[in-house]
């Protein structure tokens, strides 16, 4: 697949699709009620503990140059706001959170995207 021909925002978009989806994956077992699960779907999937979980994988070293790129890139482009419910600047955060497990999805680097779930999933317990 040639991943150079999607811009920042087309990897956001397809990473956000596919984040969300292993994030549901995951806690589909958990022995709560529907509304219960809704809920700590919400809150993984929240543009907060994106923008949390890119921080902590910047701090520690997890990306790798290109994929620190493609992060930059994301969180760089111009938008026309952020949502209601966050300041701009985590928004922007978390696009680039987006963009990078787009790409990993793309790239069908599934072994990092298990790897990077596991560690990102303790930053919400």
């Amino acid at each position: 697949m040639d991943i150079n021909k999607y811009g920042s925002l087309q990897l956001a978009f397809i990473g956000d699709a596919h984040y969300s989806l292993v994030v549901k994956r995951d806690i589909i077992d958990e022995k709560v009620k529907m509304h219960d699960l809704q809920k700590l779907a919400a809150k993984y999937c929240s543009a907060k503990f994106q923008a949390k979980a890119a921080m902590f994988l910047i701090e520690n070293n997890y990306y790798s140059q290109q994929e620190l790129g493609i992060y930059k890139r994301a969180r760089n482009q111009k938008s026309h706001g952020a949502p209601k419910n966050t300041d701009i600047i985590t928004y922007k955060t978390s696009t680039g959170f987006e963009a990078v497990w787009g790409y990993w999805f793309l790239t069908s680097n599934t072994q990092k995207i298990e790897e990077i779930w596991k560690i990102i999933k303790k930053l919400g317990e």
